[in-house]
């Protein structure tokens, strides 16, 4: 069994890529309600989720939302769910629920795909720095 911090959801992420890099900063600015943590898919506690909710980790190119006990998102339906729990003005993304998720998931994967191109890469996974490390799981 995993050890999660209840009541919170799981974002896993690309530790490498800068674009999922800055992302993740975004959320983390915007989760007023501490809704999320953060896990990076490289990590081994990233594995472990990744395997205990059965994603094969050889296909996975996409960030994951993993709520414990209810469900996991990927792809543009883990970025539309996140866009709606940090509600607000960010709830208005989900507009994009009416586009049909194979052409979503097209767009998402096209970025995907090109993200360290276009973005950059890592050498190694981001560290968080003292203030925000609590929001990062191990």
């Amino acid at each position: 069994m995993l050890d999660l911090p209840a009541g919170k959801k799981i974002i896993l992420f690309d530790g490498l890529c800068n674009l999922c890099e800055a992302s993740v900063q975004f959320v983390i600015k915007y989760d007023k309600d501490d809704v999320f943590r953060f896990v990076a898919l490289q990590s081994e506690l990233g594995q472990k989720i990744i395997a205990h909710i059965g994603i094969n980790a050889k296909n996975i190119d996409s960030v994951v939302l993993y709520q414990p006990g209810v469900a996991y998102y990927y792809k543009s339906n883990a970025a539309l769910q996140i866009a709606r729990s940090l509600g607000g003005i960010f709830h208005l993304g989900t507009v994009f629920r009416i586009i049909p998720t194979g052409l979503r998931n097209l767009i998402y994967d096209y970025v995907a795909k090109n993200r360290y191109s276009w973005y950059g890469k890592k050498q190694h996974c981001m560290v968080p720095t003292p203030d925000l490390k609590a929001k990062f799981l191990e």
